[in-house]
């Protein structure tokens, strides 16, 4: 509708000496399709102009009347209500989206600007789990968003690879594991020695320092250390690039913490020479008491650096070196205060482009409403979770549709995109809670829901194809030959581009979600009320038209998620 509004607009600034954006910004959608297709409420402009809502109303809809660009326009109190020519506007919509969806979608606002993505990010030697699912499927859907909206993007895996839990891993490994165990499934065996150190570690805390000499030799680069670190680090990799195929996720670098080892010293040179650092307790640290923050801690007492200075390091090297202008960090709420305080040392160290530094938060996943936790062992394995919805999509197929071909294949699809849609319909910022009757629900608004339509779209093609009929350009129906669901879907379809610059603007991939949701109960009404194939003339050529701008957008919506878009189901 952005075409449309943008019109409607123009016209009412210009009559009432009014900024377009302003006018722009206030339109709305009627709440009842009955009122019209757009309505606008006068009310924020009654300070300004110095009227009553009513009167500006009154004045706006003369105007509108006047151009003979809409078929309706009616004043509601102090609402302009606007009824479109429905039929010129649906075979635009209808037309661009089998000319090319993404011009339907995209404005391509950020053409020239380069985002740098960090998600995922999981710790070697520890497994995948369902809690890594939020940050890697809302990061790899919002590369696609940036994308679609212009930006070029760069997707880096921040890999937890150093620390002190690398002493733990090699102390537990040296004393309770074996090369041959740790081959065969190295992350699980890993991440069993991990947890028994801690175990070992309540009735003997010699441990820890066992632990921390051990991480101190692979910090002096000792040979053996060093051997058992970057054998932990390959083993560790194989297992998350299956896991990252599987769920169709990509990163253009894998840059983990070890990365910025070389780093730091520079970033603590240049804020030591600009009067940044401070002493406190033996440490040293970035004063932010000015910003209502507690300090920002560059060196520990014992000269270690921690997250805050390699974030600093990574921060410049993706600027400075990768060249990106926007900064996008895809990591849980509680790091909130972390990236508040990095983002404002970066300011205070001159680096203007803090400013366009994104800490993308989002909520807590939990299993059965109990928080996971890698240490206490509590790990719900992601790979598992996908085969078990795999396998339930599989023996869903079998009972609906034993004779689909590629069945394997679709059901790989339908179960991956179950788990998939499951996490990103939900708003970012609230928290999952991971329950596999929810996960494999396969009615409702559901991935497999949404995928389905998408089919059941393509299986009307084909069987319009088969009898000789093709999904042309549409013809411009009368607009009383519109019937109501035709006009709804195709006003959902013309929402496209509303609802992928709010997704963009508010880095959140439930709007598109919702958008794909929405097509699918505005398509499905329309199927079963207007007949298709038994229309006739233009009214059929229209509808296949639409059934097939409907198929584009959902295949495309999907895409954005994530998700693949199966043709049969």
């Amino acid at each position: 509708m952005y075409e449309q509004k943008l019109v409607l607009a123009g016209l009412v600034a210009d009559r009432l000496g009014l900024e377009s954006e302003a006018v722009w910004s206030a339109i709305e959608y009627p709440p009842d399709p009955k009122l019209g297709d757009l309505a606008l409420p006068c009310f924020r402009f009654a300070k300004a102009l110095r009227k009553p809502p009513q009167a500006i109303a009154a004045d706006a809809a003369e105007a509108l009347r006047c151009s003979g660009a809409f078929a309706n326009v009616e004043v509601a109190g102090g609402y302009v209500n606007v009824t479109l020519r429905r039929g010129a506007v649906a075979a635009e919509v209808i037309g661009q989206a089998q000319r090319d969806v993404t011009g339907l979608f995209s404005r391509r606002r950020h053409t020239g600007r380069r985002a740098a993505v960090d998600y995922s990010s999981p710790n070697i030697a520890k497994p995948f789990g369902v809690g890594h699912l939020r940050s890697t499927m809302i990061g790899q859907s919002i590369c696609r968003l940036l994308a679609e909206d212009g930006y070029e993007v760069i997707g880096i895996n921040h890999l937890g690879d150093w620390g002190t839990q690398f002493g733990k891993n090699i102390v537990a490994y040296l004393k309770w594991g074996d090369e041959e165990t740790v081959r065969r499934d190295p992350v699980k065996e890993l991440f069993r020695l991990y947890v028994r150190f801690h175990e070992e570690a309540k009735e003997h805390p010699e441990l820890e320092d066992e632990a921390r000499a051990w991480f101190k030799r692979l910090e002096d680069g000792d040979e053996e250390a060093t051997r058992l670190w970057k054998w932990f680090i390959s083993e560790s990799l194989k297992a998350f690039e299956q896991t990252y195929r599987r769920l169709g996720v990509r990163f253009d670098h894998y840059l983990g913490e070890s990365f910025y080892n070389d780093k730091m010293d520079a970033v603590v040179d240049e804020l030591r020479q600009r009067g940044l650092l401070a002493q406190s307790e033996g440490a040293e640290v970035v004063d932010l008491s000015a910003y209502n923050m507690p300090p920002c801690i560059i060196r520990k007492s014992d000269g270690a650096t921690i997250y805050a200075t390699r974030d600093l390091a990574a921060a410049l090297y993706r600027h400075d070196v990768l060249g990106a202008t926007d900064l996008i960090y895809v990591v849980g709420a509680e790091q909130k205060l972390h990236f508040a305080q990095v983002f404002k040392v970066l300011e205070l160290m001159g680096r203007g482009w803090a400013r366009h530094c994104h800490h993308v938060a989002f909520g807590m996943m939990k299993y059965n409403g109990e928080r996971l936790s890698t240490r206490r062992g509590k790990v719900v394995y992601l790979e598992e979770v996908l085969e078990r919805a795999v396998e339930e999509a599989r023996a869903i197929i079998e009972e609906k549709n034993p004779g689909l071909e590629d069945k394997d294949r679709v059901a790989e699809a339908v179960g991956i995109g179950a788990v998939v849609f499951n996490d990103l319909k939900n708003n970012r910022l609230h928290d999952v809670d991971f329950r596999w009757e929810d996960v494999l629900n396969f009615d409702g608004e559901t991935g497999p829901y949404a995928q389905y339509t998408h089919a059941r779209a393509c299986s009307v093609l084909r069987r319009a194809e088969a009898e000789g009929l093709s999904a042309a350009a549409p013809p411009v129906l009368a607009d009383d030959l519109l019937a109501q669901s035709e006009w709804l879907l195709v006003h959902q379809l013309a929402q496209s581009n509303e609802c992928l610059e709010r997704a963009v603007d508010g880095f959140d991939p439930s709007v598109i979600a919702r958008h794909v949701l929405d097509v699918c109960h505005a398509f499905n009404r329309f199927y079963h009320d207007a007949p298709i194939l038994g229309a006739e003339g233009d009214v059929r050529r229209f509808r296949l038209a639409l059934t097939d701008a409907t198929r584009r957008v959902l295949a495309h919506g999907l895409y954005l998620l994530g998700l693949e878009a199966p043709e049969a189901m």
